[in-house]
């Protein structure tokens, strides 16, 4: 089994992102890997404190933000895992996010890791509902259900780009 992170195979803009591009300086490069034996994918992210929302709390829609890469790369993963496809393998699988419902349960400590468990729902045609929880040592403080679509690589490579360059 490949225990490379998602992130790893994201392409053609995945290098990039705020949230989980490990080419991107400023972002905060997150890595997503299966449980060993489950549909589930996790990640252990460090909040920084320029992420804070108060002072001992990471902001609320940079905990979005780590929701939606981990939740994105986790659909993408589920679709290549039910076509029985490695993450590498042509054709390339591309999703956007749709929509991402959160429900901030409790405010979310920046001094301790933030650990992510996103589980796929379901696939409906194009559309991969994943599952997504926040904990904070042993509390769950933010629970999401986000909507992926699979798109095709040309449109996957327009919504990269900015509005400048199209």
């Amino acid at each position: 089994m490949d225990h490379s992170a998602f992130q790893d195979h994201i392409l053609p803009m995945g290098h990039i992102c705020f949230g989980c591009g490990a080419d991107n300086p400023h972002g905060m490069q997150i890595r997503s890997t299966w449980e060993e034996g489950q549909d589930v994918a996790t990640c252990t992210w460090q909040p920084k404190p320029h992420h804070c929302g108060g002072e001992d709390f990471v902001n609320g829609g940079v905990i979005a933000t780590v929701i939606d890469c981990h939740s994105f790369g986790t659909a993408i993963a589920w679709l290549y895992r039910l076509e029985g496809r490695a993450m590498d393998s042509a054709p390339t699988t591309h999703c956007v996010t749709a929509s991402m419902h959160v429900d901030f349960l409790r405010p979310t400590p920046l001094a301790q890791p933030v650990i992510l468990r996103a589980t796929p729902l379901r696939v409906e045609g194009r559309r991969v509902t994943v599952a997504c929880s926040v904990r904070s040592g042993d509390v769950e403080t933010v629970r999401c259900e986000g909507v992926f679509v699979r798109v095709s690589a040309a449109a996957a490579r327009d919504r990269g780009r900015s509005s400048a360059t199209r």
